[in-house]
Formats: C-alpha cells, sequence, structure tokens
C-alpha cells in the first residue's frame, strides 16, 4: 500500500508541488493578514525596497537607485538592483486599475516574496528526486517548509532581494546535481550571474559552486561539457547582467556589488572554465595542475587589480564599524544569541550535515553520485561555519542543508516503518520529522526560554508600536520637514509619511549614519551643530525603541539619553503629540523664527 501511494505521489510531483505551494502561500497569507491590514513590512529593508518601486514607477531613472527622501539633496546610494523590483513593479501595475494604488500596492507587496518560493519549491523538490527517490519530493518540500530562517524571506511584505538569493542559490544546487553535464553548467552559471546581479550576499558559495565544478571535472574528463556550459553562461550572464542592471554608482569600482571588479573576475573566471572544458584532453593529474594555476592565476590577478576588495566588502570605516555595524544584531555570531535562536538556526544545519555524512559513506563507491553529494556537503559545511560568524548566513545555512535532511530522513525512516505496531511507527516518523526539522528542539527550548523581564517588555512593546500605522499617523500630519530620527527608523519614516531622514541602515552612506550616531552619543551642543550643519526641521525619538537601548546604554549622558529623561534644550519646540502616542518630538527652532 505505502509502495503504491509513494509511486502515485512520484508520478504526480507537479500537481502535489503546485498544491503544497498554494497550501504554504496560504498559510502564510493567514499569518501575517494583521501586518498586511496595518501595511507593516517588519524589516528596514522592506520598507527601502518600497521606496525604490515607488521612485521608479514615478520616473525616478532605471539606473539611478539613490533615495532622494534620505539624506537630501544628495539621496542616499543604494547598492542595490532593479531585478527585484520588476515583479513588484509589475504586479502594481497590473493590479492598479481594479483595486487603486494603496490596494495595488499592497497586494503587489504581499504576492511579490511567493514568487521566489515558487522557484525555491521547484528546485528542491526536483533536487530530491534526484539525488535520493522521485517521491522523496515531498520529503524535501515539507522540511524546506520547517526551515524558519528560509521561511521568514517568503513572508508576505518580506519584499527584500533575499528571497531571490536563496531561490538563486538552490537552482544552483539543482545544477551541481544535474546528470546532464551542459544543462547543469548552463544552470548553475545562469543562477550565479542572476545571483550576482542582485547582490553580493551569496558570493562565498556561487564560488565554492564553480571550484566544485572544477574539481568535478578533474576528477572526471567527461564533465568538460558541464565546466564549458557554466564558464560561458557564467561570462556571459554577468556581462548582461552588468549591462541591465548595475546602477551608476555601481559602474564604479565597488566592492559590494556587480561593478567593474566583479564583472572582470567573473568573466575571467568563465573564460578560463571555457578554455579548460573545451581545450584540455589530459589525465586527472594534468587537469589538477591546470585548474590550480589557472585559479592561482585568478586570485593574483584579481589582488593585483582590486586590492582594496581583498577584505571586507563594505568597507565601512572603523568608528562606523564601533558604533554601528558591531551593534546590529543579524552580523554578531550565533552563540552571542538566546537559546531559543541557537536552537532555530542550527538544528538543521546539523542535521544536514549529518544527512551528508551517511550519503557520503553510502555513495563512497559510486563516484558519480558521490562528487553531486560531495559538492552540495561542501556548501552546506561552509554555511554552517559561517553561522559562528554571522547569523546573517542562517537562511543559507538552513536552505542548504535541506538535501541532507531530506537523505538523513529518508535512511532512517524505513527502520520505523519495519515495526510491527502501527503507533509505534506513526510516533517515531513524527518525532524523527520534529528532530530534524528542528520544530522539536525549538519547542524543547521554548520552555526553557526566560520570562522577559520589564526592560524587555518594554523594548517589545516599542518595536511593535514605533513603526504602526496609528502611531506615524500624527507624525504625517505634521509640515513636511527633514527629520533626525534613529537609523532604523528612517526608513520606515519616509515610507509612511512625507517626511525626509537623515539616514538608514545602508553602509554606504557611512557620514549619514556616522551624524545620527554621534548627534544621539554625542552632547546636545554636538547635536545642535549636526543639525544646523544639515537644516534638520525635526528631532523625532521612540523611547525604547531596540536601537535607542544602544544609545542609552553606551552613551548615558548622550543626547538621546538626555530627551528620554525630559531634559530638552532650548532649541527644540515640543510637537504636541497624543497621549498614547510613543513618539515624542519637536521642532528645531532656528535663528529669527
Amino acid at each position: 500500500m505505502a509502495d503504491g501511494i509513494e509511486g502515485w505521489a512520484g508520478r504526480h510531483w507537479r500537481w502535489l508541488t503546485a498544491l503544497a505551494f498554494i497550501l504554504v502561500a496560504a498559510w502564510l497569507l493567514y499569518q501575517r493578514w494583521a501586518l498586511i491590514q496595518g501595511f507593516a513590512p517588519v524589516d528596514t529593508d522592506d520598507h527601502m525596497r518600497i521606496m525604490q518601486v515607488r521612485a521608479w514607477l514615478a520616473g525616478q531613472g532605471w539606473f539611478d537607485l539613490r533615495q532622494y527622501r534620505m539624506d537630501p539633496p544628495y539621496g542616499a546610494n543604494i547598492h542595490w538592483s532593479r531585478i527585484p523590483d520588476l515583479p513588484i513593479a509589475g504586479l502594481i501595475l497590473l493590479l492598479k486599475p481594479f483595486f487603486g494604488g494603496a490596494m495595488a500596492e499592497k497586494a503587489a507587496l504581499s504576492l511579490a516574496p511567493f514568487l521566489p518560493m515558487a522557484v525555491t519549491m521547484t528546485a528542491i523538490a526536483i533536487l530530491a528526486r534526484r539525488l535520493l527517490s522521485p517521491p522523496a519530493f515531498a520529503l524535501g518540500i515539507a522540511i524546506l517548509f520547517c526551515a524558519a530562517s528560509v521561511r521568514g524571506m517568503w513572508m508576505p511584505l518580506r519584499v527584500d532581494h533575499h528571497g531571490w538569493q536563496l531561490a538563486f542559490l538552490s537552482l544552483v544546487m539543482l545544477g551541481l546535481a544535474d546528470d546532464r553535464r551542459a544543462r547543469g553548467g548552463l544552470t548553475v552559471g545562469i543562477a550565479t550571474a542572476l545571483s550576482l546581479a542582485v547582490g553580493l550576499e551569496m558570493l562565498l558559495y556561487l564560488a565554492l559552486a564553480g571550484a566544485a565544478i572544477g574539481l568535478m571535472w578533474v576528477r572526471d574528463g567527461g564533465e568538460a561539457r558541464r565546466l564549458a556550459a557554466y564558464g560561458a553562461s557564467l561570462a556571459t550572464g554577468t556581462a548582461l547582467g552588468y549591462l541591465l542592471f548595475a546602477s551608476h554608482a555601481n559602474r564604479l569600482p565597488v566592492c559590494d556589488a556587480l561593478s567593474p571588479v566583479w564583472l572582470s573576475a567573473m568573466s575571467a573566471a568563465g573564460a578560463l572554465s571555457v578554455l579548460l572544458g573545451l581545450f584540455v584532453r589530459g589525465g586527472a593529474l594534468q587537469r589538477l595542475g591546470l585548474a590550480a594555476l589557472g585559479g592561482a592565476a585568478l586570485a593574483a590577478g584579481f589582488a593585483l587589480a582590486w586590492p582594496d576588495c581583498l577584505g571586507r566588502l563594505e568597507g565601512v570605516p572603523p568608528e562606523l564599524q564601533r558604533l554601528w555595524l558591531d551593534n546590529v544584531k543579524e552580523a554578531r555570531p550565533v552563540y552571542t544569541h538566546n537559546l531559543q535562536t541557537i536552537v532555530m538556526m542550527t538544528t538543521l544545519p546539523l542535521m544536514g550535515l549529518i544527512g551528508y555524512a551517511m550519503m557520503l559513506w553510502r555513495t563512497r563507491r559510486d563516484g558519480r553520485r558521490l562528487t553531486r553529494w560531495a559538492a552540495l556537503a561542501a556548501l552546506a559545511l561552509v554555511a554552517a561555519a559561517l553561522l559562528l560568524w554571522q547569523t546573517r548566513a542562517a537562511a543559507a545555512a538552513q536552505l542548504l542543508a535541506v538535501p541532507g535532511a531530506a537523505a538523513l530522513a529518508w535512511i532512517l525512516v524505513p527502520l520505523l516503518r519495519r515495526r510491527a505496531s502501527v503507533a509505534v511507527r506513526l510516533a517515531g516518523v513524527a518525532l524523527l520529522f520534529a528532530l530534524i526539522t528542528g520544530v522539536g528542539p525549538q519547542w524543547i527550548a521554548s520552555r526553557f526560554a526566560e520570562k522577559p523581564g520589564p526592560m524587555r517588555r518594554a523594548v517589545g512593546a516599542a518595536n511593535t508600536r514605533c513603526p504602526s500605522i496609528a502611531a506615524l499617523r500624527p507624525i504625517a500630519r505634521q509640515p513636511r520637514g527633514y527629520v533626525l530620527t534613529f537609523v532604523d527608523l528612517g526608513p520606515r519614516l519616509i515610507t509612511m509619511t512625507h517626511h525626509d531622514a537623515v539616514a538608514g541602515p545602508y553602509h554606504r552612506n557611512a557620514e549619514a549614519i556616522l551624524d545620527v550616531q554621534r548627534a544621539f552619543r554625542g552632547s546636545a551642543a554636538n547635536a545642535r551643530a549636526t543639525v544646523a550643519r544639515r537644516g534638520i526641521d525635526y528631532v523625532l525619538i521612540c523611547p525604547n525603541l531596540s536601537e535607542s537601548t544602544i544609545y542609552k546604554n553606551q552613551a548615558p549622558k548622550g543626547f538621546y539619553a538626555q530627551l528620554a529623561a525630559g531634559e530638552v534644550p532650548g532649541w527644540l519646540q515640543p510637537v504636541p503629540l497624543p497621549k498614547d502616542n510613543p513618539y515624542k518630538m519637536w521642532r528645531v527652532v532656528k535663528p529669527g523664527s
């Protein structure tokens, strides 16, 4: 009976995958309905993406990605790409004639994240079929849905570029495991080019995937077609991505986006791959020597041509690193977080590594399958290790762990099915799935979570209330002006009101971010100088918002701490707000006013 069901599922996997997509999308809409109704994206990047799309639809140039509502009149330098803007803008234009502008925008922002979700789910389904068995697609999709960090990138209103980065990474995984070599190489090359055109967050994994294709070729000369196809599509795709999507700012030799730096590097890597794949016919040792020589030449050429890009790609000044970037939560190692977060982020990657190890052992005598599993395992191992550096690697680590975790379940479930008792089999499978996906350990960890104290409750309340439409509505009623407020509030402020802001959390705008940091940390006189130099009209704070706790803890006598305590200098005039409003706002008293 079970074999019959599995066989039926394996034959109808496309329809079942589509059904799973619809059910997951419906569930996520239900989960986020309140936020959708309140138009409350949870991340600053989502707000900036909204503003980027609005500006483009209002006539801003295709290659001009500056946000002129921030750091006026120069505008904030945003290093992103138009690629994620396309489906959002398309949905808005499609729906606007039927629902009006505001509703069309809300619907577009709710539906757009499902597009990369569909790509990822399909890629994982095909990958599980290729690596394990046709019915295993359902296991891959189920584990993927339980990957909390990945799932979070598909939530309605989550319209930044990370969902697309994960989608392209899933296609890279798919190409590495493709038995049709030329098609696999094309898939990896095109997905790599698209990912780089969107951003460089996945650069390390993409480079490892390219190295894996090279090592496949070293081991088996028959992989030459995969290597050549990869190189041709990488070089061509990156060039097209640069020509079509690189902004004016990214036409300069910057390190943090697809620019002449990475265009030259990927073009050279692609050309080398084509040359090796098409013209080298020697043995494995000769292939290894030539590949090593070519890789060394690429590395040396990059170091000589672009020495400034050998360190961290953000290239922020030390002061900005200390005052701002070191305090960004997702930039901290996983072990600095609470137990529940640690368990949520690490369980699936660890289960995936166990599954990969088991598959490497089981396929040790099958060279073709072994290389596929080894390539994916290497990417998963690096991603898991990166969690010890920054938790922003969690989504990629969980995605890359899915094939390994699915393999672990595929190996262990049959052992449980041999049990005589139906109840034992069902309970065993449920417990095993809860363990592998991390759902069970997360639930256990939540039982031991410390109850939040008064301060944590106050911060949580502020984080919920301050970005709300109700809280910002009185702010929006004030005459338009230039506002000094928190870095993390900047994108929400310009999205929901007509005011301009000094800065948002975007590293290219170091001086603007530093002005905010120095103003709230320094003396009132220092803040006054910044306000005068920039022509600020208002000062706006929301006490107990997460960012404010940093200012209060690290600069207890600074300008923010004084304002929060009611010590307001004479050059600020209070702006009346409703009593239940979480904000405090002041108008700057300018000379002669």
